[in-house]
């Protein structure tokens, strides 16, 4: 057994033993568990993909003179200001006013939140219009300017929900082609579309939340965070495999950061032809090697970890819990499924290369003592179900 106290006494003195949860497959086949516990102390994982549950909470500081703000844009997109007077929150779906009505053909999406915070991250200026009804104490009833993320007094990132810890993959058994947030899916099972770093992934490397949970430390776009509380959907009452691995979506952690000491390559807005606009992040989480089982949970392979396929053209939309089968992320990398007997090409929404990147990277943080491990505060709850939304009354 260690604790965090010895395992960041280590990074402090920069003797911690720090392994990609790539590397650590091969590390622990080659020792043997109980040997390779002895010796490694951390296991970093990793993603990188959209993530459309996020967004931002912005503070501008007062003008001369003041105002209230009630109605507020960034480069003509909408910012929820229904708090104190020059407080907003941005997020990374809304769209452009207009968009896509202005643009060359309908459901051509080119720029939304997640687009105006990648230019904020990047330290790009960006066009403020914000609009008051006016008080005694805040009579400016209209301001419009240009700012940049230096210029504001917070920039904080609240995400609500990231790094499913398993997620569908999409096909399309109609006729016509869909635009989804999984992108184009050929009709007649023409192409699937999948969203996981697999292997690399955080929560599929902690199926039980043993080291994750509220208080985390977590490398945000290059900043460091924490995992704040839940995320949004969670839902640890899943089916999951002879080695608990969720067979299906499950957990998702709320993360926040300084999006001031983020880094831009890590913060991409994101176009969906036909779907909308989202944000694309980076997210590095530690796992300390408290206990051999712990180790034992960081080296699941992606030939050990299964998805569901989901026909989006039906049973998505429509929520029936059917699903086609289920694949393995060896099989989804390998550029092909088998699906209802049919050979489907596969592509990939997230990014392998950019979540070993990020796993990379944070390794070589906590090796130079750069980044301490911080132990929960709270665990994720076990035994928790999503709720579907009841309709009611007259609405169908």
């Amino acid at each position: 057994m260690k604790s965090y106290e010895e395992i960041n006494r280590k990074i402090e003195s920069k003797k911690a033993v720090v392994l990609t949860a790539e590397e650590v497959i091969e590390y622990v086949e080659k020792k043997g568990l109980e040997e390779a516990a002895k010796e490694v102390d951390v296991v970093t994982t990793a993603t990188f993909g959209a993530m459309c549950s996020s967004g931002c909470f912005l503070n501008f500081g007062h003008s001369a003179p003041r105002i209230r703000i009630t109605e507020a844009w960034l480069d003509d997109v909408l910012l929820y200001s229904g708090i104190a007077a020059v407080d907003a929150y941005l997020g990374a779906t809304q769209l452009r006013h207009n968009d896509p009505a202005n643009m060359d053909y309908p459901g051509t999406f080119k720029f939304g939140g997640g687009h105006v915070i990648e230019k904020l991250v990047a330290g790009k200026p960006v066009q403020l219009f914000a609009l008051s009804y006016g008080t005694d104490d805040y009579p400016r009833r209209e301001l419009r300017t240009y700012i940049t993320i230096h210029d504001l007094n917070q920039a904080i990132m609240v995400n609500p929900r990231n790094c499913y810890q398993n997620y569908n993959v999409a096909v399309n058994a109609g006729e016509r082609p869909i635009y989804t947030y999984l992108g184009l899916l050929k009709p007649e099972l023409k192409n699937a579309s999948y969203s996981s770093a697999g292997q690399l992934s955080p929560l599929l490397n902690d199926p039980y939340y043993e080291t994750i949970g509220i208080g985390t430390a977590v490398w945000l776009a290059g900043a460091r965070g924490h995992v704040y509380a839940e995320g949004t959907q969670f839902s640890s009452l899943c089916e999951r495999g002879a080695n608990d691995v969720p067979m299906e979506g499950a957990g998702t952690l709320a993360l926040t950061a300084d999006m001031k000491k983020m880094n831009p390559k890590w913060v991409r807005g994101v176009s969906l032809v036909g779907y909308g606009v989202s944000l694309a992040l980076g997210v590095g989480i530690p796992i300390p090697i408290l206990n051999p089982q712990i180790l034992k949970r960081t080296t699941v392979k992606d030939s050990e970890i299964y998805a569901p396929v989901v026909d989006y053209s039906q049973d998505y939309p429509n929520r029936t819990g059917k699903i086609l089968g289920r694949v393995s992320y060896a099989e989804l990398k390998s550029g092909e499924i088998i699906v209802q007997g049919k050979r489907v090409p596969t592509s990939s929404m997230s990014s392998y290369a950019y979540a070993l990147e990020i796993a990379e990277i944070l390794k070589d943080e906590i090796r130079r003592g750069e980044f301490l491990l911080s132990p929960p505060l709270e665990r994720l709850p076990l035994g928790k179900s999503m709720k579907p939304l009841p309709i009611r009354g007259r609405s169908q």
